[in-house]
């Protein structure tokens, strides 16, 4: 019983390692259209984990996914493979959390992720020595204990590949898939994919297909399924990135000051900026900055070309935020404003643009798309070859902190058994 995997990044990734621990591995296909692996969104992203952060719809998945990062660290040694770290969640200003409003209503609102920490007091916290101290704010803790940790996404994603094919998982790429074959009763038998550097085509077995290419998802869908009722209202949200070193956060910082935690920074400060920026500090040293967030900006046809959607402009506003946060103070100062000018000592190592599939609705599909809704003179075998077609994308910002709670739940589908978590809630 063979499934085909469209899209291999961090979620067809965590699918493809919890089926390949149940499913004969031969059989398990992960097709990727880039040239180069976690190029998008599952290698650029912050990697931070929020165990009850969620709307009620998403929440036993988050919990789920929260526990599976936890446990595979353990297991397999993630705090020194891909950088692994329970963490402290804190807040700089102001915001509105009275607790319970969670879901993505702050992305919409264009506010702080802070307004969806769960229903947690807030405390004053000690503020880490990377962030500059602002005029007139204030660092509170908004995160209970053990309920937020943080992951390097692309060296996560390394780690799950190379356990699948070490598994026997088979990944094809760039590869894309091209269209479906069916017998003459209309059922799936196949799936015919066209390698991006030979032109050459080839057919794999399919009884299961799942497709999670990220913000692409609706259009390899559509383009599978042309006469399918399935709407998947998922568009790409574009957010920008910075990771860099301060040597306001050394080794020593990092072992010793802060006990092995990192911290996650949510902020509307400075107030003048127009977005709200988003700090994470991760294993190795390095900080990483976002939260200059744009639907506006057109997806590319390939994961490996946001290179040229960057706009220079956007990306010079988002490192005079990182300067005002995270610089050194100008000598005779004792808090940054906009009077302030920050000394720039920092040294950015990565600058990225990333494209994040977001619904919405604010949750994503975790589903199994009825036969009914393929279109027309499509079929799913019975049987012994009972096979389904499943979507899981449009988890926008959180796609790394929900990844493995998706992978085993989906995994759990396919192979015909009881979800882990329920999802009943992210169909279409």
């Amino acid at each position: 019983m063979s499934t085909v995997i469209l899209g291999g990044g961090i979620i067809g990734s965590s699918i493809a390692y919890y089926l390949s621990e149940r499913q004969p591995t031969e059989e398990i296909h992960v097709i990727e259209s880039s040239s180069k692996l976690f190029c998008a969104a599952s290698g650029y992203a912050a990697g931070f984990l929020a165990k009850d952060w969620f709307a009620p719809s998403l929440a036993p998945l988050g919990e789920l996914s929260f526990n599976l990062h936890e446990s595979l660290a353990a297991e397999n040694g993630g705090a020194e493979k891909w950088g692994y770290m329970k963490g402290t969640a804190l807040s700089l200003g102001s915001t509105s959390n009275k607790g319970g409003a969670r879901g993505d209503d702050w992305l919409r609102a264009g506010t702080s992720r802070a307004e969806t920490a769960a229903g947690t007091s807030k405390t004053a916290a000690e503020v880490p020595d990377w962030l500059t101290q602002q005029q007139g704010a204030t660092v509170e803790r908004i995160s209970d204990k053990d309920t937020t940790a943080q992951v390097d996404p692309s060296r996560l994603c390394q780690f799950l590949m190379d356990a699948c094919l070490a598994r026997g998982v088979k990944l094809h790429y760039p590869a894309k898939a091209s269209s479906l074959v069916k017998d003459e009763g209309g059922t799936i038998t196949a799936i015919k994919i066209v390698d991006s550097n030979t032109q050459t085509e080839s057919t794999i077995p399919c009884t299961n297909l799942v497709v999670c290419a990220g913000p692409w998802t609706p259009q390899v869908f559509q383009d599978l399924f042309p006469t399918s009722k399935v709407s998947l209202p998922i568009y790409a949200l574009a957010g920008y990135s910075l990771v860099l070193r301060s040597p306001r956060h050394t080794l020593e910082h990092e072992q010793n000051s802060y006990g092995g935690l990192c911290h996650a920074l949510f902020t509307t400060y400075p107030p003048s900026c127009g977005f709200s920026p988003e700090l994470f500090s991760r294993e190795g040293q390095e900080i990483y900055i976002a939260g200059l967030n744009s639907r506006d900006i057109p997806l590319p046809k390939r994961a490996e070309d946001f290179h040229a959607a960057m706009d220079q402009e956007q990306m010079d506003r988002l490192k005079a935020v990182t300067v005002r946060l995270l610089g050194k103070l100008a000598e005779g100062s004792v808090e940054s404003s906009d009077d302030v000018l920050n000394v720039d000592d920092l040294e950015i190592t990565r600058e990225g643009l990333c494209f994040r599939p977001a619904s919405e609705r604010g949750t994503p599909f975790v589903t199994r798309i009825e036969d009914s809704l393929l279109g027309d003179g499509v079929k799913i075998g019975a049987g012994e070859k009972k096979g389904g077609v499943y979507v899981a994308s449009g988890h926008g910002p959180w796609g790394i902190s929900l990844s493995l709670g998706t992978g085993k739940v989906v995994a759990d589908m396919v192979s015909g058994v009881q979800p882990a978590a329920d999802v009943s809630g992210l169909g279409v």
